[in-house]
């Protein structure tokens, strides 16, 4: 059996990246370690997503964060990102890495689903995402992940994994267990009420146990 890495936190934004939410990354990313954030922001045109992702893109730059765009490998190579995370109908990992270059990290949803996560672990994929596994207001679910898809996987696999879904620092524990690499959080950080900072150091408490 492979020996995994400790989990650590992979943030997501929510829709709205104006306004003040420079402040909460800002507030996020000082309060504990987190790998990655990724830049979901969607329907609106490149030139405008790449005016809200700049100064997020610095912060996570500040703090040594990965940053991650959703879906738009476009948008990626225009920023010069870390990497890009794609859904299942956002394009091929080849073509990605191809655009990107050999060091970018690539990402891809594959479900409940570890025939999904081979296919793109064959494909050159960094890491695979799983979910969701607990309900969320952050996107319709449609497909539903289970436990038992983290364990087999993470048992036999090197290609980490992302549980994504739902998760806060109150259910997290059983992904952690499960042996997953990465929690990707969203409302579970932005929406939680003592703010940001205190989600990332509840998350990161439970990280360290």
């Amino acid at each position: 059996m492979l020996e995994n890495p400790p989990c650590q936190l992979y943030l997501i934004s929510p829709q709205d990246v104006g306004g003040d939410f420079p402040l909460a990354l800002e507030a996020a990313l000082s309060a504990g370690p987190v790998a990655a954030f990724q830049f979901r922001v969607k329907d609106i045109d490149q030139h405008e997503a790449a005016r809200l992702a700049e100064p997020l893109q610095e912060i996570c730059a500040a703090h040594d964060v990965a940053f991650i765009v959703n879906d738009s490998v476009p948008l990626a190579k225009r920023l010069k990102a870390d990497g890009v995370h794609l859904g299942q109908s956002d394009g091929d990992v080849g073509e990605a890495r191809e655009e990107l270059g050999a060091d970018a990290q690539i990402g891809v949803t594959c479900h409940n689903s570890r025939h999904l996560a081979m296919e793109a672990g064959e494909a050159g994929a960094d890491y695979v995402a799983f979910g969701a596994f607990y309900p969320t207001e952050t996107k319709q679910v449609e497909h539903v992940a289970e436990l038992e898809t983290v364990e087999k996987w993470s048992a036999v696999m090197e290609v980490p994994c992302v549980a994504i879904g739902g998760i806060t620092p109150e259910n997290a524990k059983p992904l952690i267990d499960a042996g997953a690499e990465f929690l990707a959080v969203s409302a579970g950080v932005w929406k939680h009420p003592d703010g940001p900072a205190k989600a990332v150091e509840a998350f990161n408490a439970l990280l360290k146990t």
